[in-house]
């Protein structure tokens, strides 16, 4: 499977988690910019700290740069939404060029993960004037000193114990994907959820897909599911799978996953692009749609693994793939008998279209009449716009806002935001979507958005599609428009959203009182989470 057969809306989203009150807090100023250390979680042999800039002048704070020493027994293993450098015990975090200007009054934090029990930094300075005792306020140029180069490993722990103090408890929701075919051609498995630091940043995950074959949940592909062997390096616990042991795969190595991060619940999704058709007969008996659903997700061979169910039906009443003309009470009635099947203490969410577009698919489904039996509804805000379309005009595929010249009125974050919010679905149950990819053109002669093309630019598993991971390399953004970037590298033209553009999505999501975000998929990012940091950044 591929992605392209994940999304389509034209055919017919360190997490900056609120934790838990922890009362080990060490502060220093200089002048009005402080910062403060927090202690996030603590395990003994590891922890997670969280740092916070404040600026308290009247000033704006171009950058900032904070020096400390490490009590002997404890470093920093990994770090996100700064750059840490060290040499010996002294360490130096500098500012992400991605994080912006501080404001007055405005705070940014970053985080690290350590080894040993948490123990408050010493020798502390921020923009070279001692956090202690210094007078003189920061300047808005940074300092000319040259930091370390020495760098510290990027990866924490690969399997850190438990921690009994889990991030954002009923807090803001960071939701990502993770591809049951990823394990093929992308190399890319649960374990490494857990040594990009991801893991810890997460709240949830979606593990896509599962099939809606003959109106009933069915298994999408049972080697990779739960019949795969492991190795112990493969492993997230670094144990091997047996030949005999009941229950291999992603299935077992989320189990692990789960048991390492407590916080952390799984969600199977079932449909997607590929697999939406079955919901057309589903919707004719839903009782005993759910009734099947329910007997698989609690199978009892991976019943703790679930902690619930995603409808991924694309779309309900209108066409994807194929086209559904079950009426605008389909998905409500489904979603009904769901929840009633699987009981109020399971998660049961949905991902839907995005189209905000005045008659679209959004206006064809009754979205509004589900909302109660849901916990919450994720808009796929992404795929606007693509190679799809070969001749262009390039856009964005994942625009925040409208802009002058987008090639249709409503395909943005915002329009479909709003129009789910004046149909009555709280803001609180709205996760912004955002795309860990580019989508891009070829035969491209136009620099700015709008410009023509010949077909899809080369991608490395799909024409038309990258992973952020090699674009941030291979052609790295040089423009924004509608809130999200974009660059021309040769004949070939790319969008995608990066650190910076995602910072200002999670602004928004913030500003609109969202429920959080969710991301397709966990493979597009690097290999120490930079996207799923800014995420967890922004949301604050």
């Amino acid at each position: 499977m591929k992605r392209s057969l994940r999304r389509a809306l034209w055919a017919g989203a360190v997490v900056a988690l609120t934790v838990a009150a922890v009362p080990v807090t060490t502060a220093f100023g200089a002048g009005t910019v402080t910062t403060t250390f927090t202690k996030a979680q603590d395990w003994g042999t590891g922890h997670e700290a969280k740092v916070t800039v404040t600026n308290g002048s009247s000033a704006t704070v171009a950058t900032w740069r904070i020096e400390f020493d490490l009590p002997s027994g404890t470093t920093i293993t990994s770090a996100w939404d700064a750059d840490v450098t060290s040499s010996g015990s002294h360490y130096v975090a500098v500012k992400k060029s991605w994080a912006g200007s501080l404001a007055p009054g405005a705070s940014f934090s970053w985080g690290y993960n350590g080894s040993g029990a948490y123990k408050a930094p010493l020798n502390c300075t921020i923009n070279g004037v001692a956090c202690g005792g210094g007078t003189t306020p920061p300047t808005t140029t940074p300092p000319t000193t040259t930091p370390p180069t020495t760098t510290p490993p990027t990866t924490p722990p690969t399997t850190p114990p438990p921690t009994t103090n889990p991030p954002n408890p009923g807090g803001k929701k960071i939701v990502g994907y993770f591809a049951e075919w990823g394990v093929y051609g992308r190399n890319y498995h649960v374990k490494n959820i857990q040594t990009s630091g991801s893991a810890a940043k997460l709240t949830h995950i979606l593990y896509a897909f599962g099939n809606t074959t003959g109106g009933r949940c069915a298994i999408g592909d049972s080697y990779a599911d739960y019949e795969k062997a492991y190795t112990a390096a493969e492993s997230v616990d670094g144990v091997a799978d047996t030949w005999d042991q009941p229950l291999r795969g992603s299935f077992n190595q989320l189990r692990k996953l789960k048991q390492l991060n407590p916080h952390l619940k799984v969600i199977w999704s079932f449909g997607g692009w590929t697999w939406s058709g079955g919901f057309t007969q589903a919707a004719q008996n839903p009782a005993a749609f759910a009734e099947s659903c329910y007997n698989l997700v609690e199978d009892p061979r991976w019943a703790d693994v679930f902690d619930g169910i995603d409808v991924d039906w694309e779309y309900p009443n209108a066409c994807g793939l194929s086209c559904d003309t079950s009426g605008p009470n389909a998905f409500k009635n489904v979603i009904s008998a769901l929840r009633s099947r699987f009981g109020s203490s399971a998660l049961v969410t949905a991902a839907i279209t995005a189209d905000g577009s005045n008659g679209g698919k959004i206006d064809a489904t009754d979205y509004a009449g589900a909302i109660g039996n849901l916990n919450w509804l994720m808009p796929m805000t992404y795929d606007y716009f693509g190679a799809f379309a070969a001749q262009g005009p390039t856009a964005p595929h994942s625009p925040l806002t409208s802009y002058t010249g987008i090639p249709q009125q409503g395909f943005n974050s915002d329009a479909a935001i709003q129009k789910l919010k004046s149909k009555g679905i709280p803001a609180n149950k709205l996760l912004l979507g955002i795309g860990f990819y580019g989508r891009g053109w070829t035969g491209v002669t136009q620099a700015a958005p709008g410009g023509s093309a010949t077909g899809a630019a080369p991608g490395t598993y799909e024409a038309g599609i990258e992973d952020y991971k090699v674009l941030k390399n291979t052609c790295p953004a040089t423009g924004t428009v509608g809130g999200t970037a974009y660059a021309k590298c040769g004949s070939n033209w790319w969008s995608y959203d990066t650190p910076s553009t995602i910072n200002g999505k999670m602004t928004y999501a913030n500003n609109q009182g969202l429920g959080g975000a969710f991301f397709w998929e966990l493979s597009g990012d690097t290999s120490n989470g930079e996207l799923i940091g800014a995420i967890k950044g922004g949301l604050g």
